[in-house]
């Protein structure tokens, strides 16, 4: 199954806090809230320093689209998110601090319960990628347009700022998806959901 997302699809969602809001992409189950999802693709914007969200069981993978960045710091350390595309994963148990380096952020977010599957962000700028099999597929124009190719289809347009979503049937993996972006500034986002025992 595969599905172009437009940004009229999007949900926005409070923050599990309640220190701001987020645009939820797309979740497994669909509709899922905080407590429920077994995976969620999202982008927030981040407007001043404050607590990050505690997400027990869940492991978050966050990249820069727009800002100066931010540093997160907790008892066990700190990370940085200071370059565009540049993936920066954590467990979402840790109690974070955020602080802005200089004005808000734009960010997008990948949440997976580590219990039910395991995921990761690909960065595709510049030359095409295949990139899957797996379980779900989302793919997020971040800048600029991209398309993508799946054998036995025609070619989807991926406009900025829109998604598409490829899922698994049942009993079966998700086809691997060939990513193009439409030219050289442009750069999309592959968030990939694998079940655990499929890790690598």
């Amino acid at each position: 199954m595969h599905q172009l997302l437009t940004p009229a699809d999007y949900r926005r969602m409070p923050w599990k806090n309640g220190g701001g809001c987020t645009v939820e992409i797309a979740t497994e189950p669909p509709g899922a809230g905080t407590a429920a999802f077994v995976w969620r693709a999202s982008v927030a914007d981040i407007e001043r320093d404050g607590p990050f969200s505690v997400f027990p069981g869940v492991d978050r993978t966050l990249v820069l689209l727009d800002g100066k960045g931010m540093r997160l710091t907790s008892d066990g350390g700190s990370l940085e998110l200071r370059s565009a595309f540049d993936p920066v994963q954590f467990p979402g148990e840790s109690a974070l601090h955020c602080a802005l380096v200089d004005g808000p952020t734009r960010d997008f977010n990948l949440m997976v319960r580590r219990d039910a599957a395991c995921g990761d962000v690909v960065v595709v700028r510049g030359a095409g990628r295949a990139i899957g099999p797996a379980r779900t597929l989302i793919c997020f124009a971040a800048t600029g347009a991209s398309e993508c190719l799946l054998a036995g289809y025609p070619p989807t347009p991926v406009p900025p700022g829109h998604a598409l979503l490829v899922a698994a049937e049942r009993g079966a993996a998700a086809p691997a998806v060939h990513v193009l972006p439409a030219d050289a500034s442009a750069v999309a986002l592959v968030a990939v959901v694998r079940d655990p025992a499929t890790a690598q």
